[in-house]
């Protein structure tokens, strides 16, 4: 864990109620699953938010406004200096993806699968992607995701784009391994539905964002874990629903 004071440069809509957030600052140690806090004036507890992508010098990250705190994020203007908490979280594990690992996220949950993915490209593998929301409107990142070259399934609940109904309709192709982010029910559908072994992350609600707390622990096959420190990515065999 890292604290980092960087620069606001970018804050725009890119969908209903979504926001990219570009930042300038160090991004050493940041890895794809893994997430930062960000304080914000007037709000006693942090926001953790999950990273998007990154360089050297840059990060990106991409929220929904659903309260108080990510309506005042969505107001700030560039140039504005942020204190951030870097390097949470346990991240993904690519060394058990095979060669074809599928990604699938829902809503917020989409966001941390973009720099997995270049990740796992980067390692040669050849990884796909079922992006999944409930309406047209709200739909992000297919074309940040075709662009890497992925093959990229989108379904929307209400039918209005893509797959009519949930990321489980477009899981089956063939795949060696998965990824996944999004909301619970979404996640145990996944892992209902999956084939293989995988990966999930979690979301939670966090006090301190670091493990001291204790605020966000789930009971696992192994134990009892702290969503902020231990994961948030639980693999899919010590998963207890």
């Amino acid at each position: 864990m890292r604290n980092v004071k960087f620069k606001l440069t970018e804050n725009e809509e890119i969908a209903k109620n979504t926001f990219e957030m570009t930042l300038s600052g160090d991004t050493s140690g940041i890895a794809p699953g893994q997430f930062v806090n960000l304080r914000l004036d007037g709000y006693f507890l942090r926001r953790p938010i999950s990273v998007c992508d990154y360089t050297a010098d840059t990060l990106k990250l991409i929220y929904k406004v659903v309260g108080h705190g990510t309506e005042a994020m969505s107001k700030m203007r560039p140039g504005a200096a942020l204190d951030v908490l870097t390097g949470l979280g346990n991240g993904y594990d690519t060394s058990l993806s095979g060669e074809k690992p599928l990604l699938i996220g829902g809503g917020a949950g989409v966001p941390p699968l973009y720099a997995l993915a270049k990740k796992l490209l980067a390692e040669g593998k050849h990884p796909a992607a079922i992006l999944g929301f409930n309406t047209k409107s709200e739909v992000f990142y297919e074309d940040r995701f075709r662009a890497l070259g992925l093959e990229t399934f989108v379904a929307t609940a209400d039918g209005s784009y893509g797959i009519r109904g949930f990321v489980t309709e477009a899981m089956d192709v063939e795949y060696t391994y998965f990824y996944t982010c999004g909301p619970e029910p979404m996640l145990r559908a996944v892992y209902e539905r999956s084939r293989t072994s995988g990966q999930f992350s979690f979301e939670e609600r966090m006090g301190c964002g670091f493990g001291a707390c204790m605020g966000c622990t789930c009971k696992t096959k192994t134990g009892y874990k702290r969503i902020c420190k231990d994961g948030p990515v639980l693999t899919k065999e010590e998963i207890v629903w």
